[in-house]
């Protein structure tokens, strides 16, 4: 099967017209995550700001160039969180850091309609993903 890219999920989300189905399609997601390795639930790869657990684990091509790649991993105990995860990584994973730090997460984010469903719990962290996401590509470019 293809990588499914972001306009993918967009285009998915749009078709949807139910919160019920679009709730029920991010759970969906959650489950296709590739397994989370055991030894990665660590709390260096926790994402503090989640009521859930979250662990992102970034994997970085020529860290320290303009041309770093991160590669992101990413799991949480919570299956609605999870399929969030999920979404995010289809949006960032294999993405050029400078990339990372230039695109607008949160407003593509935005463009799934998402906010208005999740608690603000949930809202908060999705946020904190995307500033360990920030965090990860300065770190890549050697800037953090």
């Amino acid at each position: 099967m293809a990588r499914r890219t972001f306009e993918d999920l967009a285009a998915d989300f749009e078709f949807l017209d139910d919160w019920e189905d679009r709730y029920r399609y991010v759970m969906e997601l959650g489950r296709e995550l590739e397994p989370f390795p055991e030894e990665a639930r660590t709390e260096a790869n926790k994402v503090n700001g989640c009521v859930s657990q979250v662990w992102l684990l970034p994997k970085v091509e020529k860290a320290g160039t303009e041309e770093a790649v991160v590669h992101f991993q990413g799991d949480s105990d919570a299956m609605i969180v999870r399929g969030l995860v999920a979404i995010l990584l289809t949006m960032i994973s294999g993405q050029k850091a400078r990339d990372l730090l230039d695109m607008d997460i949160k407003g593509n984010l935005a463009r799934l309609g998402l906010e208005e469903h999740l608690t603000p719990q949930r809202a908060n962290g999705l946020t904190a993903m995307v500033e360990r996401v920030r965090a990860e590509a300065r770190k890549a470019l050697g800037e953090g």
